[in-house]
Parts: C-alpha cells; structure tokens; sequence
C-alpha cells in the first residue's frame, strides 16, 4: 500500500501483485438499499478475514455472514480479491478521517500527538486480526503501492497540513519531508503493533506519543 506502511496496507510478495481491473468493485450502489447491502457485505468480510485469516476467506461465507444471496454479492464484488480491496479502502479512509479531523483541531502539540495516537490505535484495534492478514497474508492491487494513489497524495497531504502548523515556519527540512517521515514513523509503528497483538498496550502509545511529540517539538 512506494512506502511499506503509509496508507498502503502492502505486505504481499511481489508475486502476489493482481491488476487493479481484476481486484475493483464490478458497480458502486446508488440507491440506500444497495448501499446498505454494500455495508453490510464489506463489514461481514471484514469480520471473517479478521478472524479466519486469508486461507479460510471465500465469497459464499461473506454472503451468509452478511444475509444476502451469493448473487447479490456478486452484482458487486466479482472476486475475494474485490473484497479485501474494498476493506482496505474502508481502512484507508477510516484512517485519513482521523488525520483529517486532527488537523482541524488547533490543539497544543502534546494534546495534539495524544489525540491522534489513541484515534489511530482505536481504527486500528476494531478488528485486531485483520492488519496481520492485509500486511503479510492477502494480495494487494497495485494501487496499494503506487506512491501517487489518490489516498496516498491526500494522506500525505494532511500530515503536511498539520507539520506546516506545528512547525509555524522553521527552517531547515522541508515540512513535506518531515510529514513523510512523521507520518512512516507513526504508521510503521502501529501496523507492527497490530502484528504482534501488542496495539492495546498502554506503553506502545505512551512510547509513539513521545517519539511524535518530541520530532516535532525539536523541529
């Protein structure tokens, strides 16, 4: 999901790469209805590839486990692969949402780095297996490692947004530099956490909050 960690979810081996038309959505819903059932699919997969892993993952389970017909599944997502790409956008943009809302805040620095930190842990501990299985298991599209994705450019973005504030002009590196490597840092940690199982403990957010707050501070 280029860099490792940022906003990719990427942890598939070169050869697991699929092409991008085979992994999309077949239609985006229009209508409440189909939006419900498109929740309601992605949600069930979510929960079943958390739990089950990439080797117990199929479509006819996701659709039992959502309450739709196998058919109806498929109006929408053409294969697992579809699937687990829409998870990780849903991921992505959970994500970005947090970051987005961070940098409206106008918080000081410390309270700042907290808040984030624990909003980025709490997105990322809804489904504690599921990052162990997108990191090292499932395959990725390759706009999952394109450095130029949408998602990518926007994330980054915000961290930018959010250093330029911080830094309130100070010379040197520049603030997209010092965003890309806050951001990789903060990333890199918490995807290792959600490896290891370690994410809900309380020292691995005292610890990120302190390496984030302390960069920053010095900057």
């Amino acid at each position: 999901m280029s860099k490792v960690f940022t906003f990719s979810l990427q942890g598939a081996d070169l050869s697991t790469r699929i092409p991008k038309a085979k992994a999309a959505m077949r239609k985006e819903p229009s209508q409440s209805r189909s939006k419900a059932t498109v929740e309601a699919i992605i949600e069930a997969a979510t929960r079943i590839l958390s739990v089950e892993g990439w080797a117990g993952f199929n479509t006819n389970k996701v659709a039992e486990a959502a309450g739709v017909s196998i058919g109806s599944l498929y109006q929408y997502f053409p294969s697992k692969l579809s699937l687990v790409e829409a998870i990780r956008r849903r991921h992505i943009e959970d994500c970005l949402g947090v970051m987005k809302r961070a940098g409206k805040s106008g918080r000081p620095l410390a309270q700042f780095v907290a808040d984030l930190v624990r909003d980025l842990i709490a997105v990322h501990s809804l489904h504690p297996g599921l990052h162990r299985v997108l990191l090292d298991d499932a395959p990725s599209a390759d706009a999952f490692r394109d450095p130029h994705d949408a998602f990518e450019v926007d994330y980054l973005a915000s961290y930018t947004a959010v250093v330029r504030h911080y830094r309130q002009g100070k010379t040197g590196s520049s603030d997209e530099a010092v965003a890309m490597t806050l951001s990789d840092a903060i990333d890199g940690v918490i995807h290792n956490a959600a490896r290891r199982g370690t994410l809900q403990n309380p020292e691995v957010g005292a610890e990120l909050v302190r390496l984030v707050t302390s960069y920053l501070a010095a900057e």
